[in-house]
């Protein structure tokens, strides 16, 4: 895994069809830093095949700026609504993608696991998740898009279990 002078960056992903969030965040000594969040917003875009290019792009653009050493993102879950899911997965693909063409590893954690790692229960909600991001980072007032806050969340759990696998020899 790929680790530099004991710092690992981590690129977190909370794809979305219209919505997609991402968070890069640093790790020196057990320390987590905010190095960047935001989204990358495609509801506009009417065609499919468009918004996968664009995220897609925009996620290859942050991986060649930040030259993260891991990618993390959110498993999809499964939907009611069959074509919503589909989307859902197809934009995850194009995050997958963006970041295999970009060298990065890629691992994948289920929401209820990503909410246990930082809140403690898998039943948290959007706010207790962003609310411990927010501790872990030190930032107050952060203003983040919920998708952005995901997805540190989504990197921070990655960080997480990293360390765990690492203590027990994995």
């Amino acid at each position: 895994m790929g680790e530099t002078s004991g710092e690992t960056i981590v690129l977190g992903i909370d794809p979305g069809s219209r919505v997609t969030g991402y968070g890069l965040v640093r790790e020196i000594s057990g320390c987590a830093q905010l190095i960047e969040a935001g989204t990358i917003r495609v509801a506009s875009v009417k065609d499919l095949g468009e918004r996968l290019g664009r995220i897609y792009s925009a996620l290859a653009g942050l991986i060649e700026t930040h030259r993260p050493h891991e990618a993390a993102i959110e498993n999809v879950f499964v939907s009611k609504n069959t074509m919503s899911a589909l989307k859902l997965g197809q934009a995850r693909g194009a995050a997958i993608a963006a970041c295999a063409v970009g060298g990065l590893p890629v691992s994948a954690y289920e929401p209820t696991k990503v909410k246990q790692s930082l809140v403690g229960t898998g039943r948290a909600d959007k706010a207790q998740v962003a609310f411990m991001v927010a501790q872990v980072l030190g930032v107050r007032n952060s203003g983040w898009a919920e998708d952005a806050s995901d997805a540190l969340g989504i990197a921070i759990c990655h960080l997480n279990m990293r360390r765990m696998r690492r203590l027990a020899g994995v």
